[in-house]
């Protein structure tokens, strides 16, 4: 009975350590690289890594067309991109002294964030992917 228990410990541990059960974390990978639109790089916007089977998602900040998403989960990804830009300036109240805030639009058609048409491959641990949008 003694050497069953220390089975049955050994194979808990193993277990632990290879992140099955006991609150083991999942391997993900993080992707970087660069994100332009119609030739021209993204200066502000989000990108997101999608996970098909709908398991998670990571994603991070675009700025000045340089990327890096963590946290993303490793196997096939719809990729989601986003980016702004400025088009004109509010006042925040109806004042003559208002401060103003700035007004901005989606750069980006539908196809390459709401109605995404990109894919991409993650593997665990650091990734790299540019992504050239045409227009």
């Amino acid at each position: 009975m003694n050497r069953l228990r220390v089975a049955a410990a050994v194979a808990l541990a193993a277990a632990c350590l290879a992140g099955i059960g006991c609150g083991g974390d999942v391997a993900t990978g993080t992707v970087s690289g660069t994100v332009s639109y119609d030739g021209k790089p993204i200066e502000n916007g989000a990108i997101n890594f999608l996970a098909a089977d709908g398991s998670g998602s990571g994603g991070g900040t675009i700025k000045d067309g340089k990327y890096t998403a963590t946290n993303v989960r490793p196997g096939n990804n719809k990729v989601e991109v986003s980016g702004s830009k400025v088009v004109g300036q509010k006042k925040l109240y109806n004042t003559p002294n208002s401060p103003a805030q700035d007004v901005t639009a989606e750069l980006v058609p539908a196809k390459y964030n709401k109605n995404t048409e990109l894919t991409f491959e993650v593997k665990v641990g650091s990734n790299e992917k540019n992504f050239d949008l045409p227009k």
